[in-house]
Parts: C-alpha cells; sequence; structure tokens
C-alpha cells in the first residue's frame, strides 16, 4: 500500500498543486499536504489572487478540466446532484468539456485485436481510421461486419482504468483524510459522495454494462416500431469495445436539417417525451442523458436513442411516490408536495418539518399562476432538490438522475417545438401509475407484504420482552422520554395495528373467495343452493364493504 502511494506521489502533487492554483489552498493546507508535497508558497498566494476574478463554480470547473478524464466525469455525474450541491456551482458542473485529443490508429487495432483475440482484417471488412466521436473514456469508429452491417465501435481510451483507478484512490485518500480533520467534510458526507461517484464512473468503464443497458431499454419498445433502440453485437463488444447498430439519421439537435428533410419537430417532440416517461413511470429504467445529440430522427418519424452509458433506476415504490408528485404538483398542493419529497429521501431527524413546509410552499407561490402548459416540471423538480439540499434530505441517487434527465428533456424538447408541455404529457402517467396501486393485484400484494413484515414482528416479539424484561431486572434500563416522544411512539403503535388489521382482514377475504372458487372448479360441480345463488359476487360485496368500511374508520383516525 505505501509503496503504491509511493508511485503515484506525482500525481498527488499534482492533484494538491491544481486545487491550490484555483483558490481552495486553505483546504489543502488544513489537511497539511501543502508542505508535505513542498507546494511552492507563491501557489497559495497565486491562488488566493484568483478570488477576486472567478466565482467558485468556475474555479472548481476549471480545476476538474485541468485535472483530467477522471474529474470531468465526476463533476458531470456530479452536475445531476442538486441535493447536495448548491446551485450556482451546479450551473458551472453541467459546462464541463472532454478536452481530449485523439488516439492513434495504431492503438484503435492493438487494443481491438487484443479484445477479440483475432485481426482487425478478419473481423470487419471496412473500417474508418478516422473516428466519428471522441471523449474522455473512448472514441467511435464506422465499420461494417463480414456479415456486411455497417456498425459503430467504440473503443476505449489506452491505459484509461489505470489512469482514473489512480485518481479514484488518491481522491478517497484525501477524503478520509479530510474526514479526519475537517469538521464540515463529515457532516455534509462528503465521503459518501466520493463513493457513489467512483461507482457511478466504474460503471461507465465497463461497456458490457452499457450494451445490457441498451438491450433493456429495447425491450421495453419491441412493440412500438416508432422507437428504435441500436441492435448490440456481443460477439464483437467486451469491457472495452461496444459494438452496436449504426443509426443513420438526423440528430435532434439539427433542426435546420430536420425541417429540410421535411420531419415534424412537435410529433418527434412528442414522441421523445412519451418514450422517456414510458421508461420512468412504466418500466423503472431509463436512459439517463436524453441530450438532442442522443436522439436520432429516422425515416416515418422514428426516433432512435443512443449512448446508454447513463442510465437511472426507479422502483416501484419510488415510480408510485413520484407519481404522487407529479399530481401535487399539477394540484400546486404544498402539503402533498411535502410528503412526497419525505417519501422519496432520508429526512434528517431534526429537520424543521415547518419551515420545509414553508419553503415548498414559496415555491409553490412561484408556479400558481403559471399556465399549466406552460410549467417546467424538469426545472419544478431540481428546485424542489435544492430545498431538500437546504434541508439536508438526502435524495438516492436515482431520482437526482431523474431530474437531471427531465431537465435534459425539456432543454431537446424545447428546441424542437416550445409549445409541447412536459407535465401535459407526464399527467397520464402519473394517473395510470396511481390507479394501479387499487388494482385487486397490487393491494392483495401490498397486504401480503406488511402481513409478512408484522407477522415477523409478532414471531420475534416475545424474544424482545424477554430481552426487555431481563435489562430490566439487571437494573440497566434507562429511559429518558419526553411527551412528543410518547405521542410519536403512540401515533406509530397505532400505525402498525392499523396496517396489520387492514392487511389480515384483506388477506382472509382474500383465502376465503379464492377457496370458495377452488373448491367450486376441483369438485367440478356445485351444490343447488350455489347454483342459484352468486354466492362468489356476494361475498366479494360483503369482503368490499367490510374492507372500506375498516380503511375508512383507519383512514379516519389519521393513523395509517
Amino acid at each position: 500500500m505505501i509503496k503504491k502511494k509511493i508511485r503515484h506521489i506525482q500525481r498527488y502533487r499534482d492533484i494538491v498543486y491544481t486545487f491550490t492554483k484555483y483558490g481552495f489552498g486553505f483546504v489543502m493546507k488544513e489537511l497539511g499536504l501543502l508542505d508535505l508535497l513542498a507546494v511552492p508558497k507563491k501557489v497559495f498566494v497565486e491562488g488566493n489572487k484568483t478570488l477576486n476574478t472567478r466565482t467558485t463554480g468556475e474555479r472548481i470547473r476549471m480545476f476538474l478540466e485541468e485535472l483530467g478524464p477522471t474529474f470531468v466525469k465526476i463533476g458531470q455525474i456530479a452536475s445531476t446532484r442538486p441535493d447536495i450541491i448548491p446551485a450556482e456551482i451546479l450551473h458551472e458542473l453541467v459546462k464541463l468539456q472532454d478536452r481530449v485529443s485523439l488516439f492513434s490508429f495504431n492503438e484503435v487495432k492493438r487494443i481491438l485485436e487484443e479484445e477479440l483475440a483475432d485481426s482487425l482484417e478478419n473481423s470487419f471488412t471496412e473500417f474508418s481510421e478516422i473516428p466519428l466521436a471522441a471523449a474522455s473514456i473512448g472514441q467511435v469508429h464506422s465499420a461494417v461486419l463480414l456479415t456486411g452491417e455497417r456498425v459503430a465501435v467504440k473503443i476505449q481510451r489506452p491505459n484509461i482504468i489505470s489512469v482514473i483507478e489512480t485518481d479514484l484512490e488518491i481522491l478517497q485518500d484525501l477524503t478520509r483524510l479530510a474526514e479526519s480533520r475537517i469538521d464540515w467534510v463529515e457532516r455534509y458526507q462528503i465521503r459518501t459522495i466520493v463513493e457513489e461517484l467512483s461507482r457511478s464512473l466504474r460503471e461507465e468503464l465497463d461497456y458490457e454494462n452499457e450494451g445490457r443497458n441498451a438491450e433493456k431499454i429495447a425491450k421495453q419498445f419491441h412493440n412500438d416500431p416508432k422507437v428504435h433502440i441500436p441492435k448490440v453485437y456481443w460477439e464483437y463488444t467486451t469491457k472495452k469495445i461496444l459494438t452496436m447498430e449504426f443509426i443513420d439519421g438526423v440528430k435532434l439537435n439539427e433542426i435546420e436539417k430536420l425541417h429540410l428533410e421535411g420531419y415534424d419537430t412537435k410529433v418527434l417532440g412528442e414522441k421523445v417525451v412519451n418514450a422517456i416517461f414510458h421508461q420512468i413511470l412504466i418500466d423503472g429504467f431509463f436512459h439517463g442523458d436524453p441530450h438532442p445529440g442522443n436522439i436520432v430522427a429516422l425515416p416515418d418519424q422514428v426516433i432512435a436513442f443512443m449512448d446508454f452509458g447513463m442510465v437511472g433506476r426507479i422502483t416501484p415504490e419510488m415510480r408510485a411516490h413520484i407519481a404522487s408528485f407529479v399530481i401535487a404538483l399539477m394540484r400546486k398542493n404544498t402539503t402533498e408536495v411535502v410528503k412526497a419529497i419525505t417519501s422519496m429521501g432520508l429526512v434528517p431527524d431534526d429537520v424543521n418539518v415547518k419551515q420545509l413546509h414553508a419553503d415548498v410552499d414559496k415555491l409553490r407561490e412561484k408556479y400558481i399562476d403559471v399556465p399549466f402548459s406552460q410549467m417546467s416540471v424538469g426545472t419544478a423538480v431540481n428546485e424542489l432538490f435544492s430545498v431538500a439540499y437546504r434541508h439536508k434530505i438526502l435524495i438516492p441517487t436515482d431520482l437526482t438522475i431523474l431530474g437531471k434527465t427531465l431537465l435534459t428533456l425539456e432543454g431537446t424538447v424545447e428546441k424542437l417545438n416550445h409549445e409541447i408541455s412536459i407535465l401535459a404529457v407526464a399527467e397520464p402517467f402519473g394517473r395510470q401509475l396511481l390507479m394501479n396501486r387499487f388494482k385487486p393485484k397490487n393491494v392483495a400484494e401490498f397486504a401480503w407484504s406488511n402481513f409478512s413484515e408484522y407477522g415477523d414482528i409478532l414471531q420475534d416479539f416475545p424474544k424482545t420482552i424477554k430481552d426487555f424484561t431481563s435489562v430490566m431486572k439487571k437494573g440497566k434500563m434507562q429511559i429518558e422520554i419526553t411527551t412528543p416522544e410518547i405521542e410519536s411512539v403512540l401515533n406509530k403503535l397505532n400505525k402498525i395495528s392499523n396496517r396489520l388489521s387492514f392487511s389480515i382482514v384483506l388477506l382472509s377475504f382474500s383465502i376465503i373467495l379464492v377457496g370458495i372458487i377452488i373448491g367450486a372448479s376441483l369438485s367440478g360441480q356445485t351444490s343447488i343452493l350455489l347454483q342459484r345463488l352468486p354466492v362468489i359476487e356476494i361475498g366479494f360485496g360483503i369482503a368490499t364493504a367490510m374492507f372500506l368500511l375498516l380503511l375508512y374508520s383507519i383512514v379516519k383516525s389519521g393513523r395509517f
């Protein structure tokens, strides 16, 4: 480990030097690294001078770009986190650009032949030496397979993995050191954030993972001829090479060309919005970067998505919360918006609920006179994440990717046709998701889930009581509960008992009804009474009435 650190000592110096150069030398000084790595004091002084000419966000963007691919990618990923990064810094992070040179065709050929274990000539009939595009992690070339299909081949930059791993290791070392010396680093969970960003970056380094993402999204649209996802050629794909179908169309950022070739940009925009919301709210797995350069228009108003390195995942439970949020936003209901955001994130125990309501209410007032068709759901979501940031509510990563996706989507659609309302298109999806909650199958699954959970609690209850009395007998029990805490505990117990009653009654009647149906089916006959009376319908009616009565009493109590 020590040898590894010594080997990377020059990179440590580069990072500390660049931090200091752009006015963040005070952090390095607190960590004791300026003297340890012999950084010239004039750099510290020059760095402080830049404070007068550049904003904090600008200086952060500049030093990330100077430090190269790892830091640029981390900055780009961090730009999806408005819940943990102030808006003025986010504004600069979205401007981050890959400043990379092309790597030679000899390197391309060497990597291809190593990865495919065959010569370039035995794998492709044609291979363009000039890349179509280049980025910090890799570059893309067009080629033709032996079978005649035209493909796009993405090749990972030479030695990029070792460069990135070295930088990530140094970053993690620095955050561990900072955590032990600087109070606010631990308070704002900087180490956790760095680890999370590192994980996302490592996922992007695996091209097989990107290929799987593409195939998963392709399955979502296998019955929709108007949405096309390029095919992955797995026999020519490895962790460092991704070979996909070549998409020859017009990118959505080429507006003039779209008009010249007769595309209806409003239709294209609506298709993009519908496709993204289908991914988000129906399947829960979505393209994380739908900017115009990643979407192509094909003949007959077909749209094709490309570049699946960044994706988001939303659980069924979280999709329901998002649906609630969309409807609450539409209704401009502050209480419901707060309820949705607290359901989505990890709310700290010391959150000021009154102030949180006030901040959301202020946000609601901002949109109260804005016509529904003109509301920006992407901006609203990100402003809501800013509220979360102020109250230290940590939003799950995939939800922040969702916020960035919606903001990017609105930018894409705005360029195509400014009359399209993202929120108007999202509303039917939100309503459908809310209605899905009350489908019999989903209600039964919810009931069984709660029944199993509370069953486990009841099963462990005797042991818990035994342990509790044992501690009491030994005189080691210390209890300090204030009146508000007692009320909170009682409310939680009431909620548990009500939910348990709800689950047991629902499950019991479900079992009875299923028993009647199965019994009649197995016997192959029914009694005269059963033939004459609609027993199942009556049973279902009784079950429904009791279920609704129980649900009404619990909801009325406000403790469900």
